[in-house]
């Protein structure tokens, strides 16, 4: 339970540190890049990101195999786990390799209608680069695994905190010295080594995880491809609403519009580590309480109490954001990047939906119940394809979020609900009538809010400050005073006890 707290607590560190540092950081970053040349790291970035699939889903399976290895056959289990996840992502490595280098050898007949000779000569290098980077992750993969299966969840978030801080330190020099987005893909390469190696150190010297190559079960490695078929596809599918936005801008538009969507794009991946932060560290429990078989009871009073933190913690950003974002956006990236407010939202909108239940994509694999959810995705992501190519040949940027927004509206706020309340056994008028009682809280702030921007224009960070700490102030004590439940406010009492006992 202490590392869950600290897993939580630091995770949302993490996210505060990191925006902080990317509010200092970021516009530096796009003024030594230019416009044109983070539209190329944009672009290249998430194409290459496509090999990620080629994990084929299994990295999310490691933990119920491990959980299942651990109760059967203990820490023999374990290891032969540990060995079959290492060969197998030991070949995928290979074979990323393989495919990378295809790409890297064709990157002129991929990008020649858009990109100038000299930034095709840039994106092979950053294709390169980030080929090697993405073939190393998937082995050392096995080792972070290892470590959210033991919960030891403050050792990953410390080491993220730090790699967030070193990031823009070591990077800056890189940028300052003319090495322009090839510095942004080595930063990256190198820091990643760097976790890694302190990922499987203290895997092996404070963990003692053992790897067994001695017997490959080719039944076990079948049954596995077969759970993690699933969520192989839904990988697929997040790819393709992720990153179909940016290649169809980067095909159709261009780099500059590429840029604009990317800052949009990177506010809304902000948005949604808010959320995420908090759910990876109850994978476990999720794990457990369906191996015990305790019912869905417990399950729907864990989505419904993580769900409402959740809930709370997104409004009090989306609201804030919808009223000082577009002074936020100008001050941050630049007036040329002034459309991407109107992009932040469309996205930041319709995702809230699953960020709020997205431990229920744990709790169907933990049921091995995914497999609806990759099928429903996929025919999300052709129609997202489809409506998005028109849109974003008649808008722009704009289009493009519009048509995933409505494509997440329709899978994620009526199809996904309706499965989660008939299939998987969660009680969703429970869960939605515990939401919807905390809205009324919000009211005061939005009205005070409302007021504000009509009677002064904030500009620049320090009208984006002024107007974000009283807001912020007066949202939470009225989601304290009218919004939570008494559970909640005990968990905030107990917060404030310990800092005000450190302090």
């Amino acid at each position: 339970m202490d590392q869950k707290k600290a897993g939580v607590l630091l995770s949302y560190g993490q996210t505060v540190l990191s925006t902080v540092i990317s509010l200092i950081y970021t516009p530096v970053m796009l003024r030594l890049l230019g416009q044109s040349e983070y539209g190329l790291y944009t672009l290249v970035n998430g194409f290459i990101s496509n090999l990620a699939l080629m994990s084929f889903g299994l990295g999310s399976a490691y933990v119920r195999y491990y959980a299942r290895a651990e109760v059967r056959d203990g820490e023999d289990g374990v290891a032969q786990i540990n060995g079959m996840f290492l060969t197998i992502f030991g070949v995928i490595a290979l074979l990323s390799l393989a495919v990378g280098g295809v790409l890297v050898a064709n990157v002129h007949n991929i990008f020649a209608a858009k990109l100038t000779p000299g930034e095709i000569g840039t994106a092979r290098i950053l294709m390169a680069l980030l080929v090697v980077n993405i073939a190393v992750s998937f082995p050392c993969s096995v080792f972070t695994s290892y470590i959210t299966a033991r919960e030891r969840f403050f050792f990953q978030r410390v080491v993220s905190m730090i790699r967030t801080v070193l990031n823009p330190i070591v990077m800056l020099p890189l940028l300052l010295a003319g090495l322009g987005s090839v510095s942004l893909v080595l930063v990256t390469l190198v820091l990643s080594a760097v976790t890694d190696i302190l990922s499987i150190r203290y895997c092996f010297k404070k963990l003692g995880m053992r790897i067994s190559f001695a017997r490959f079960d080719f039944g076990l490695l079948r049954e596995m491809f077969g759970f993690s078929f699933f969520i192989f596809l839904n990988m697929i599918i997040d790819q393709i609403n992720w990153t179909v936005d940016t290649t169809l801008l980067g095909i159709l538009s261009g780099t500059a519009a590429t840029a604009v969507y990317g800052v949009g794009s990177q506010i809304h991946r902000y948005y949604m580590t808010l959320s995420t932060s908090i759910s990876g560290v109850f994978v476990p429990q999720i794990n457990r309480i369906v191996a015990r078989g305790d019912g869905d009871e417990a399950l729907t009073k864990l989505f419904t109490r993580v769900g409402r933190i959740q809930f709370m913690l997104l409004m009090l950003v989306f609201t804030g954001f919808v009223f000082v974002g577009e002074p936020f956006v100008e001050a941050w990236g630049g007036g040329e990047y002034e459309g991407a407010y109107a992009i932040a939202l469309l996205l930041m909108g319709p995702v809230s939906i699953p960020l709020i239940q997205n431990i229920g994509i744990e709790i169907q694999r933990a049921k091995n119940k995914h497999q609806f959810r990759s099928k429903i995705y996929f025919v999300m992501a052709l129609c997202n394809v489809a409506i998005s190519i028109p849109l974003c040949m008649r808008w722009g940027g704009l289009g493009c979020a519009l048509g995933t927004g409505i494509s997440m509206i329709v899978c994620n706020g009526f199809v996904m609900n309706w499965y989660y309340h008939r299939h998987i056994g969660l009680d969703m008028r429970y869960f939605w009538a515990s939401i919807l009682r905390i809205v009324p809280s919000f009211l005061p702030a939005l009205l005070a809010g409302c007021a504000a921007v009509r009677l002064h224009a904030f500009t620049g960070y320090g009208g984006v400050l002024l107007f974000a700490v009283p807001y912020a102030a007066l949202f939470c004590l009225c989601l304290y005073a009218l919004g939570m439940d008494e559970s909640e406010r005990n968990l905030v009492r107990a917060v404030f006890r310990k800092v005000l006992r450190r302090a």
